[in-house]
This record gives C-alpha cells, structure tokens and sequence, in this order.
C-alpha cells in the first residue's frame, strides 16, 4: 500500500464544521530512517508520538455533524504537524525526557525534507477544505495526558483553546461548563496561540471561527468512549453556534 502523508474523511459532506486531528497518528514513514525512530514500542504509544484517541473522535464526530475530517498519517515526533515551518519545536530531538535517535543529528535539510514529504501536504490539503466555504468552523481535536511528567495531575476533563479571536470558543466554554461532570480548561492545558499553527495558518488567516478541543487521554481510550465524546460535543458545538447567530 501506497504510503500518504494524510487521510480525509468525508470530503463531500456539505456542513461549514471542518474537524481536523493534527496528532492523530504515530506513524513512521518508511522515508524516515526505513520507519523507526529508534525509540521503544512504548514511548511510540506515548502522548510525545500522538494524541491517543484524537483520530476516532474526530471521525465520529465529523460523521455527526455532516462535514469533512482531516488526520495526518505522522507521528509528531517525525514531523509536527501543529507547528508553524519555523518553529523551533517541529523536529523535537527531545521530548519529555526521551531522546528520538533517529533525530538527534537530524539538520535543516533533513527538517526541509520532511516538511516536503509529510507535513506541507498536509497543510495544502487542509487548506483546501478550509477555503471550500467562506464562513468554516474549524475544530481541531486533540488529547492530552492526565500527569506531565513531575507537574500534578490536571484537573480538567477537557480543555478549549483559543487565540485573540474567542468569538466562538468563549460561548462554547460558557455551554460546557453548564455541564455538571465536566471540568472544562480555559486555554488550559496549553495556550491555545502558536504562530503559525493550524489554527493561526487555516482559521485565523481567513477570519475563521474556531476552538481547539482537548480531551483528556484517559477518558477516551475505548471505542465507546471515544464515540460517547463524539455524540456528546456535536450537539453542544451545534448550540453553540445556534447561540451565536
């Protein structure tokens, strides 16, 4: 099988939703150092190689709201896909204590190829399907560990990011926290600007409204909880939106 950088579900779908999950895979191109970083199985099922669980909700809940999805088919640690192309943290030689050996003595060309063979595909395919309408929402899903590193455990269940623009994210905080169970992050458990991110580069640059979801890892390990997430966010972002306009 043919090996692509990128998978879009839904293509045809009609809704302005664009779900997008930037992390949602720990694949290893065969390009790569014949597709082995040199790091064990269990740093690659790691929240430093993906997002665990990101990808399935994504699906689901693209399938919920009638409108296209996009995944990467790279692991963060070949490439970061939600890293603006200058960015000093798009080839990560270090993370959360792992050294990836296959990238330890990776230079500019190496980090150029890359960007070439996986990550800059991937962008002009999103960028495709952010410009298909003039009025996109896009929505990244992500997940993120319940304890990093020493740090204590995070209180939230999930987490909504934002930059300077909030217009759609500040009511759709406001409507998850009207619900009981939830712990709900405000740009938490990461500030939700990087320059040059998927969000800045295919919503903010177009005047897009947007929020990136974080979930907690541990609370979508499974199918059904990944599909219990999906079934649970589509009519809140559908209320949101309804509360906006």
């Amino acid at each position: 099988m043919t090996y692509q950088p990128f998978y879009i579900h839904g293509a045809q779908r009609p809704s302005r939703w664009l779900i997008t999950a930037d992390h949602a895979a720990n694949t290893v191109p065969a390009a790569v150092n014949n597709g082995d970083l040199g790091m064990p199985a269990t740093d690659m099922a790691r929240h430093i190689a993906y997002d665990p669980g990101s990808s399935a909700v994504a699906k689901h809940l693209a399938e919920l709201l009638d409108c296209p999805m996009i995944e990467s088919n790279f692991s963060r640690l070949v490439i970061d896909a939600n890293r603006g192309e200058d960015d000093p943290t798009l080839l990560m030689k270090l993370s959360d204590g792992s050294i990836i050996p296959a990238n330890r003595d990776a230079d500019d060309n190496e980090r150029k190829r890359r960007l070439t063979a996986f990550h800059q595909p991937y962008h002009d395919a999103l960028e495709a399907l952010a410009t298909r309408q003039d009025n996109t929402i896009l929505i990244p899903i992500h997940s993120f560990t319940r304890q990093y590193g020493s740090h204590p455990p995070r209180p939230w269940h999930i987490g909504v990011l934002y930059p300077k623009d909030n217009r759609f994210a500040s009511p759709l905080i406001a409507r998850l926290k009207r619900e009981p169970d939830l712990c709900v992050g405000d740009n938490e458990p990461y500030l939700g600007y990087l320059p040059g991110d998927s969000v800045d580069r295919h919503a903010t640059a177009h005047g897009h409204m947007n929020a990136l979801i974080e979930i907690r890892n541990d609370l979508i390990q499974t199918e059904a909880q990944q599909y219990d997430w999906a079934k649970r966010l589509a009519p809140i972002l559908q209320a949101t939106l309804a509360d906006i306009e």
